[in-house]
């Protein structure tokens, strides 16, 4: 979290994280408890992402990128059923029955909207966004990360101004959370 360079660069190193995160579980057996911490470090930081993007690259692909409505219309749809596969996994041990299920869905869940947004929204977006909007979009990211909310809140809105209100508090709650359960820790 909080990488630098452009909002680009920032939500593609983002993506690489969570990807390396979905290789340490599927490296696991079955059942490992270890998968579930792995699931947890991969949520928080999905969840993360998915408020910084929501907060400010998707207002700006609306603004300035072509067809920018249906694209990030369409990002959001995503971002929803991934957060609803979140929510279920959240209740889930690693040896649950559910688990590896709700796994699999999540990362392909998540492997499908990457690779929309590195193959037809980033380059869309670098091509409508001059470099210093470009870097200004990465700060603002990176400031919403630091305090956006670490577990998934399905019926949050999604969508400024009350996104932006809302994942502070939201975000506070989660991180105290986490700190009295260890949730998230190696």
């Amino acid at each position: 979290m909080g990488h630098g360079g452009d909002v680009i660069a920032e939500l593609t190193t983002d993506h690489q994280e969570v990807e390396e995160l979905f290789a340490k579980i599927q490296g696991l057996p079955s059942g490992d408890p270890r998968r579930k911490n792995y699931a947890d470090q991969a949520t928080m930081e999905l969840v993360r992402h998915s408020v910084a993007e929501e907060s400010y690259l998707y207002p700006a692909v609306r603004e300035h990128v072509p067809q920018g409505d249906e694209l990030a219309d369409q990002e959001l749809r995503d971002h929803a059923a991934a957060e609803r596969t979140m929510k279920e996994l959240e209740g889930c041990a690693a040896d649950d029955p559910r688990f590896d299920e709700l796994m699999m869905r999540l990362m392909n869940e998540i492997r499908s909207h990457v690779a929309d947004e590195e193959n037809n929204l980033f380059p869309r977006l670098r091509q409508a966004c001059p470099a210093d909007m470009l870097n200004e979009l990465g700060d603002k990211v990176r400031q919403a990360k630091k305090t956006a909310p670490t577990r998934p809140h399905p019926s949050a809105p999604d969508t400024p101004p009350a996104n932006k209100l809302l994942a502070p508090g939201m975000g506070l709650v989660d991180r105290l959370r986490d700190a009295m359960t260890g949730r998230g820790k190696d």
